[in-house]
């Protein structure tokens, strides 16, 4: 029987990577709209699971974000970590680190000019990353357990 693995700690190497690149990819792509970074996160082969919003491939995931997330910049939803609540767990192929698989928590919330930011949801996520030549990128995306601002955060 193999070793199971588990949680890695907070201060490694691969948290702190990917810690980073769940940065990029929200507070730099979905937060401020800097499509630019996204030919470096995401594989080309992207799946997108979302459980509101259905499959999405990688060019349907980029419209959606173009299209829906920064179409306004006045009015435009932003994302948020929840503190605390990102886990990975690396995953090996005959001792060779191949991938990890990121999971947390989100909080969602509307901003609109001079005013405060607005919760709207929350949900939880699972982010599969690939190593590949060196560079991580998002393989697969999961989306779900989406809860409206009209109840009380689960996550609290």
């Amino acid at each position: 029987m193999g070793a199971a693995q588990a949680q890695i700690a907070t201060d490694s190497e691969l948290y702190q990577t990917l810690k980073a690149k769940d940065s990029v990819l929200f507070e730099e792509v979905f937060n401020k709209c800097h499509f630019n970074l996204l030919h470096d996160l995401i594989d080309p082969n992207l799946e997108f699971f979302h459980d509101q919003g259905g499959l999405q491939n990688y060019d349907q995931f980029v419209k959606a974000v173009k299209e829906n997330i920064c179409s306004n910049p006045e009015v435009k939803p932003i994302r948020k970590l929840v503190e605390g609540s990102l886990s990975v767990f690396p995953l090996y192929d005959e001792g060779k680190l191949y991938g990890a698989i990121q999971m947390g928590v989100h909080d969602f919330y509307l901003q609109r000019p001079e005013m405060p930011l607005q919760f709207t949801s929350e949900a939880k996520f699972i982010h599969t990353w690939l190593l590949e030549e060196g560079t991580w990128k998002l393989y697969t995306v999961l989306s779900f357990d989406h809860v409206s601002k009209k109840q009380e955060p689960k996550y609290r």
